[in-house]
């Protein structure tokens, strides 16, 4: 029997999954339209990588943070080995807008760890910025498939093919990707 004001809890579950799609894809567009710049990643400023970074852009090249450079070459090489000296090293080139040494720093650490997602993702950010969005665009492929459940690199991606190389339906595709896996 029906009773007034009495919602099945199909039709309930539905609106909230159909409420949060719309929510999640609103949101995602309308970042996009509000700052077309891509989403930084994990591991520099604040503790945070370079891909997983909200700035308005790189950090000055300030006394202390070429003292933290020198330290990071230092130590990267005396283990050149360490994926992880090469990785903060990239992360302090990224943070402070040195693209080319970013690129080199994280291509070295890849060299020794491949399949590091978020290096992938840092390294096609790093790309991107320096003019070269096919670059960008294999890197993010690499990461997603190292980890099929990137989503940063699929968010970049679709930023990547949008705005640097005006694939429209390459970037509603990536994220239907990143809607479908979040």
């Amino acid at each position: 029997p029906k009773t007034k004001g009495y919602v099945k809890n199909e039709n309930l579950m539905l609106s909230v999954l159909i409420a949060l799609a719309v929510g999640f894809v609103g949101g995602v567009l309308f970042s996009i339209y509000r700052s077309p710049t891509i989403a930084p990643p994990p591991g520099g400023a604040g503790g945070m990588p370079p891909q997983a970074q909200q700035s308005a852009g790189p950090a000055p090249l300030t006394p202390q943070k070429r003292s933290e450079i020198e330290g990071l070459k230092a130590m990267a090489e005396k283990a050149p080995d360490n994926p992880e000296a090469w990785i903060q090293l990239g992360h302090i080139y990224f943070d402070t807008g040195q693209n080319a040494q970013a690129i080199e720093a994280y291509e070295k650490a890849l060299t020794i760890a491949p399949d590091n997602a978020n290096v992938l993702t840092d390294l096609g950010v790093m790309y991107r910025r320096s003019k070269q969005p096919k670059k960008a665009i294999e890197n993010f492929d690499k990461a997603i498939q190292a980890d099929s459940r990137h989503e940063i690199a699929r968010f970049n991606k679709g930023i990547v093919l949008l705005h640097d190389l005006n694939d429209t339906p390459g970037a509603l595709a990536a994220w239907r990707d990143l809607v479908r896996i979040n």
